[in-house]
């Protein structure tokens, strides 16, 4: 019997973006300076985890996350195009309310989870970027068998790795939490994901930005 895989499939830190609530999508943005504090925490929290290999986003708010685990742990990053974010098309750069109010139709689409809707009409339709996602991570973690790995990550990769590991239908409304630079844990057999751990954000506590801003530039 083949060995599990221990997936820790970490979101990547804050960016100005998310503050104001805008769709990066694929646009690179990188963290900001809470963002790389985030990272240089994360990075502490996963140093003896056992992580033999780390695998980002080849986005820039991800990669500077997996930066300051590879820079902690010692090891190379292995960017992934297929674990971008999901593509948004038009709706990229706008904020929530900005979409309601220029698509209000694509818009309620959008919130409804329509599974072929692409948003902005040349974004990815859920279907299409869930596929993309488990798959990548499916692919991942089969090559490593009784291995920890690091996938590094957007909200949206987090969402349909839930889902997977959770088997919760993807048209279901979301409960979960998504967490800048949250610590999600999965397991991995060749009967698919199961969910051990989410949203684990402990190591965001008990320390400020402020107190930590000298650790900040060494983050990324």
């Amino acid at each position: 019997m083949e060995a599990a895989t221990r997936v820790i499939a970490i979101r990547h830190g804050e960016t100005a973006w998310n503050v104001d609530t805008r769709i990066q999508g694929q646009l690179d943005i990188p963290l900001n300076d809470t963002g790389r504090w985030q990272a240089s925490r994360l990075a502490a929290a996963v140093a003896h985890e056992g992580i033999s290999a780390i695998y980002s986003s080849d986005l820039l708010r991800a990669y500077q996350t997996a930066q300051a685990v590879g820079h902690a742990l010692g090891l190379p990053i292995h960017t992934e195009v297929a674990l971008r974010e999901r593509g948004f098309g038009a709706f990229e750069g706008h904020t929530y309310k900005e979409i309601e109010a220029r698509w209000p139709e694509q818009s309620e689409r959008w919130r409804k989870r329509d599974l072929d809707f692409q948003p902005g009409d040349t974004g990815e339709s859920l279907t299409t970027f869930y596929a993309r996602c488990v798959g990548v991570a499916t692919r991942l973690a089969a090559a490593h068998p009784g291995e920890t790995i690091a996938l590094v990550a957007h909200g949206g990769v987090m969402d349909c790795f839930y889902r997977a590991a959770s088997r919760v239908d993807l048209q279901a409304p979301r409960s979960w939490q998504l967490g800048n630079a949250s610590i999600n844990r999965l397991l991995y057999t060749p009967e698919g994901f199961s969910l051990v751990g989410w949203s684990d954000t402990h190591h965001l506590d008990g320390a400020s930005l402020d107190e930590s801003n000298d650790r900040v530039g060494h983050a990324a």
